[in-house]
């Protein structure tokens, strides 16, 4: 049977008895429901996971973002630094909440270029939407330093990254508020949903409110403080609450995410050695610091840099049953900038970060994952960069080192035995 990568991570059978107890009770709002609602409880078990005192759930990631920029109080046209690779609906957050996106170039690595990073800074800008784009680490110590000389808050796009960890310290803690996605491709699969969290008693005061607490709701909630009292009737209300249902099925999945990361991680780091050791791929390797928890794998094509060769990998990897994303080349990409048509000021030079795009390969890897379906796929994208290279190089095509082959399948299956010992 062929590996289905974009199938949804599989839901744990604890989540059927708590939602066939939440049907049958009808209390699928959080504001009607008891006050150990699932809701409530989520919050709670997820700020105590990420060692934060403040937890807000919400219907998306993207829903997180905008309510961090409206919490900090951004007037209109205000100008945000997002990074120029990202998933639209980052940027789309921005402009709804009446700020104005400043896209900065990424690097070769998939990660945030510094030095574009240290320039737009310094136009004045008022905040950072930083996205760890597929789970990708941009440097946090150099980019905290910079926003903090600068005064400027540090909103994480976590999106991908929940689980992941930058010098000991969790993704999504080191910012001034943290996003974080439910949807199903995500480590956490409730369909949608998001999460918000901050260490700032006045900024989830004003985002609880906003995110649909009207009249004294946010009372229902955890966290009480005097900051709800103060902005009372004096903020916009958003229809952007979690339901209860979305919040039963997170609730289940949360206490595996520390074995999922790690299941992650050794079958990303199982399918790289398998690649990178063919010498027909770069795979972006982690940072120092990083510790990261991947669904799925993100390369390049070692010598075989033109559009034509790129999109022919694409097609003889999915004629072996593997799908391949190329997120310059897939038609209306929403990763790709230049297909963002709301955006309407000019971003400057941005030639960089097409580039990049233009030949950057992805392939999700789910974490559920056992060794013959990711040897399938590792197998079946080194067999479409032979068929490439044979095309343009007979030779090359044809050579195979067994020396390589060899240490690779020794490392990938090192790597995949620690991830097994650890499950135990």
């Amino acid at each position: 049977m062929k590996p289905k990568p974009y199938a949804a991570e599989p839901i744990p059978p604890d989540a059927e008895t708590r939602i066939v107890t939440m049907l049958r009770s009808g209390d699928l709002f959080r504001y009607t429901a008891n006050a150990d609602a699932p809701v409530t409880c989520l919050e709670k078990e997820f700020a105590a996971f990420m060692e934060v005192p403040f937890a807000l759930a919400v219907n998306s990631c993207s829903s997180a973002i905008f309510l961090s920029l409206k919490a900090l109080g951004l007037g209109s046209g205000e100008r945000v630094l997002v990074p120029a690779f990202t998933f639209a609906a980052v940027p789309s957050a921005v402009v709804h909440a009446g700020c104005q996106p400043i896209l900065v170039n990424t690097g070769p690595d998939l990660r945030l270029d510094l030095d574009d990073f240290r320039r737009k800074l310094a136009s004045g800008v008022r905040a950072l939407v930083l996205s760890h784009m597929r789970g990708h680490t941009s440097d946090m110590d150099a980019i905290t330093e910079a926003c903090e000389a600068q005064d400027v808050p540090v909103v994480e796009d976590a999106a991908h990254s929940l689980g992941t960890t930058w010098s000991g310290r969790k993704i999504g803690t080191l910012g001034r508020i943290g996003c974080f996605s439910f949807q199903s491709y995500k480590l956490v699969n409730a369909g949608e949903g998001g999460m918000l969290i901050t260490a700032d008693p006045d900024l989830v005061a004003r985002a609880i409110i906003m995110s649909g607490a009207y009249e004294h709701n946010w009372k229902k909630h955890a966290i009480v403080n005097s900051r709800f009292m103060h902005w009372q009737n004096r903020l916009p209300l958003y229809g952007l609450r979690m339901n209860n249902l979305t919040a039963s099925v997170a609730l289940s999945q949360l206490s595996d995410v520390p074995h999922r990361a790690r299941r992650g991680r050794a079958n990303h780091d199982y399918v790289a050695a398998k690649l990178t050791a063919s010498g027909m791929f770069r795979v972006p390797a982690p940072l120092p610091q990083e510790v990261r928890a991947p669904d799925s794998i993100q390369f390049m094509l070692e010598g075989l840099d033109s559009g034509d060769d790129t999109t022919e990998f694409q097609r003889l990897a999915g004629k072996r049953g593997v799908q391949v994303e190329i997120f310059g080349l897939s038609r209306d990409n929403a990763r790709a900038f230049w297909n963002w048509g709301f955006l309407q000021d000019e971003q400057g030079d941005l030639a960089p970060t097409r580039s990049i795009l233009n030949r950057a390969c992805d392939v999700r890897l789910p974490v559920h994952w056992e060794k013959a379906q990711l040897d399938s796929v590792a197998g079946a994208l080194v067999e479409a960069a032979q068929g490439v290279a044979s095309a343009r190089n007979p030779v090359r095509g044809c050579t195979s080192p067994k020396r390589e082959t060899s240490l690779v399948d020794s490392q990938a299956t090192s790597a995949f035995g620690t991830e097994s010992v650890n499950r135990q």
